[in-house]
């Protein structure tokens, strides 16, 4: 069969023959129409990702949208090493997948699955989210964190803020309250303090870094003595590592958690995923993408631009 192939840890994907999979006991053949390039696939493909775990050569893709023999058509996720999502036919561990509404075309489902999927579970499985709490979304401008606005608001959030570096894309988010991230952490700390006065109850963190780390000493100066932040590590956009004061955590009652592979059991992680596409059409969860033919695999790998992008099969 065609599909995109790695042959080496950090190489851009060729397009060639692979061997055609066969399914298993307790496996579904799938027939892949789409699967997106989120920064998951990345970085599973190049190696540097900590769920890795490849032999080369591999076929990349951590999920797509295709179609079982039967004619299902099904959003799946992790298929049996060492194929991807990223090829013409694939195998699917059976609970690795679900049926598609009829609203949702398989392009927008493949593009939102992912993206969508990290603030559901944080906020449902890690952040256990009340009805009326207030919500922080650090790095709302990125897709991620763009469709955790709407997420939240949907779960039950009294009020959503949002940071990022974009103002003209914070303006769009219709978040209640939204920061401009700049280049002065003592400056972001100030405006945040603010908000941390009024009551946050979750933060949503994409971004971690510095504006992290701000974030972190704002809540544990500003916020009500007692009060208590569900500070959700998701992602690491902004750096790796942070150094945190260790009064951060003596003086308040900060929660760090982390939501992701590991911290969220799979099934749970793939519930979220449907949650999330399930109310796509009501909520208007969608992201811009550009739509690449499979066989342009090693070019659409290095498009750079702000749409996300998604391979077409067939």
């Amino acid at each position: 069969m065609r599909a995109a192939i790695v042959d080496g840890k950090g190489e851009v994907p060729r397009f060639g023959d692979f061997e055609l999979p066969v399914a298993g006991p307790g496996e579904t053949f799938v027939n892949v129409t789409a699967s997106a390039l989120s920064q998951l696939t990345r970085g599973r493909a190049s190696g540097a990702h900590y769920s890795s775990g490849a032999i080369y050569p591999f076929i990349p893709g951590v999920d797509g949208v295709g179609r079982t023999t039967d004619g299902r058509r099904i959003y799946f996720v992790l298929p049996r090493s060492p194929f991807g999502a990223m090829a013409e036919h694939t195998v699917v561990p059976d609970g690795h997948w679900f049926e598609l509404p009829d609203g949702i075309d398989d392009k927008r489902a493949a593009v939102i699955a992912n993206p969508a999927m990290s603030s559901w579970a944080a906020l449902t499985e890690r952040a256990r989210i009340q009805p009326g709490e207030t919500v922080l979304v650090n790095g709302a401008t990125g897709a991620s964190g763009s469709l955790a606005v709407r997420i939240a608001r949907h779960l039950g959030a009294g009020k959503v803020i949002a940071t990022g570096r974009n103002a003209e894309r914070l303006s769009l988010l219709n978040a209640d309250a939204a920061i401009v991230l700049g280049d002065e952490p003592d400056q972001f700390e100030r405006d945040m303090s603010a908000h941390f006065v009024e009551g946050v109850d979750i933060v949503l963190d994409y971004l971690w870094g510095p504006s992290a780390r701000s974030l972190l000493i704002a809540g544990a100066k500003a916020a009500p003595d007692g009060a208590a932040i569900r500070f959700v590590q998701i992602g690491s956009v902004s750096g790796g590592e942070v150094a945190i004061p260790a009064a951060v955590l003596r003086s308040s009652a900060i929660e760090m958690i982390g939501s992701g592979i590991g911290s969220v059991p799979f099934d749970r992680l793939l519930a979220a995923v449907e949650g999330a596409i399930s109310v796509a059409e009501q909520i208007g969860l969608a992201l811009d993408y550009t739509a690449i033919p499979l066989d342009d695999v090693t070019r659409g790998w290095t498009v750079a631009g702000e749409a996300r992008t998604v391979f077409v099969v067939r």
